[in-house]
């Protein structure tokens, strides 16, 4: 697998995750002291999933039209616009305008979700699983780099505490936008893209493996965000934990999100997607158990680790069985339902952890996660036949 593009997205997943991880860190604190009503803390959280969940039809649709590069690089420029504002909101105290910066932070994030299918199709079809984790695998550098610099960024402007981590968030996706200037065109051709025809929408999601491939990736995401939004507000705000703690365990869990990615690739091709499926459900299962009597540092941080490793094996294996759905000219519109679908659910997930948190607590919340996990156990199980790796080869590596 020799390609161009897969240095370039990996590296500009690797920054520009930053400001989701930075996100995940300081939204719900900076929430908690601007929001007229505690509850609402999260809602900063909640805005960057919804700004994801509103932008992937148009953002699909859009690089349809002007090419992924152009949409990236625009996606880019709009991030950089929204962390600008959300540091400008925390100097002027303003909730809605702090909402409105990463809102927009949250469209850049919908492009960025969309490098994986990139490297998709910038690689020969043996090569898929592995093309997306290795693009994942900049989220490793992501999930040490944005925490890290929020944290060290907090009072780095006069205008208000933290305004300054979001400052530089906005120089970081600036140099993501230049990045992305060297990107070559995706590997589908026209030939390609007239293979087979293009089928009416409701004939592809109509698919088990479709369908599947959505709910997996529902359930990655939903439970990831629940859990992970509600950490930084139960740990910092709630608890006792130290801002240091609280950004250990972000950090570790992002990380953890992506390391796998090193092998997550080599490991479907040899085992298969469903049981890699199945590995990313169980190490799920256990975070919910884990966070359920999470008490300590120590109990917070393994639930954290393995809430980001399952959504790791989970979210890979999604997005290899989402490959298998469509057809090259049915790409854009496929992927825009699958991430609307999930984005909508994650909006939700984000959106119902704070209020969850202060209405029924902490471990109440752990419980809750088991339901939609159980639900998808049964559906692999019961739809594994449908779920059969397809008997294919890797073919000789593309070069550019």
């Amino acid at each position: 697998m020799r390609n161009h593009n897969i240095p370039i997205l990996s590296i500009s997943q690797a920054l520009a995750a930053c400001g989701p991880a930075a996100v995940s860190l300081l939204g719900g604190i900076v929430g908690s002291q601007l929001a007229p009503d505690p509850s609402l803390s999260t809602l900063p959280v909640t805005m960057m999933v919804l700004g994801m969940a509103l932008a992937t039809i148009p953002a699909a649709y859009l690089m349809k039209r002007i090419g992924r590069r152009s949409g990236f690089m625009i996606a880019a420029g709009i991030g950089s616009a929204g962390a600008l504002l959300a540091g400008y909101a925390i100097g002027m105290e303003s909730f809605l305008l702090f909402c409105t910066g990463i809102l927009l932070m949250g469209v850049n994030a919908a492009f960025v979700l969309q490098y994986r299918f990139a490297a998709a199709e910038s690689v020969d079809p043996g090569y898929v699983s592995r093309a997306i984790s290795f693009v994942l695998l900049g989220g490793i550098a992501a999930g040490f780099l944005g925490p890290e610099i929020a944290k060290r960024s907090i009072d780095l402007s006069s205008i208000g505490l933290y305004a300054g981590s979001f400052f530089v968030v906005a120089g970081i996706y600036l140099l993501v936008l230049v990045l992305l200037a060297f990107l070559n065109p995706t590997g589908i051709s026209p030939v390609d893209e007239l293979d087979g025809g293009e089928r009416p929408l409701v004939q592809v999601v109509r698919q088990p493996v479709f369908l599947v491939a959505v709910l997996a990736g529902a359930v990655a995401y939903g439970v990831m965000s629940f859990l992970m939004t509600a950490t930084p507000v139960n740990m910092h705000v709630i608890g006792s934990f130290t801002i240091d703690q609280t950004t250990l365990v972000i950090q570790s869990h992002v990380i953890a999100m992506y390391l796998p990615s090193l092998f997550t690739g080599f490991i479907i091709e040899r085992l298969g997607v469903l049981r890699v499926m199945l590995g990313g459900l169980f190490a799920l299962l256990v975070c919910g158990l884990l966070a359920l009597v999470s008490r300590a540092f120590l109990e917070y941080w393994g639930a954290l680790v393995l809430l980001g490793v399952g959504w790791n094996f989970l979210f890979v294996g999604a997005t290899v069985l989402l490959t298998r759905s469509y057809r090259p000219a049915e790409r854009f519109k496929t992927q825009a339902v699958n991430d609307f679908s999930i984005f909508s659910v994650q909006a939700v997930a984000s959106l119902s952890a704070g209020t969850l948190l202060y209405a029924v607590g902490w471990q109440m919340m752990s419980l809750v996660v088991l339901v939609p996990l159980i639900l998808l156990l049964g559906t692999l199980v019961v739809m594994r036949g449908e779920l059969a790796d397809p008997p294919t080869r890797p073919v000789a590596a593309q070069g550019d």
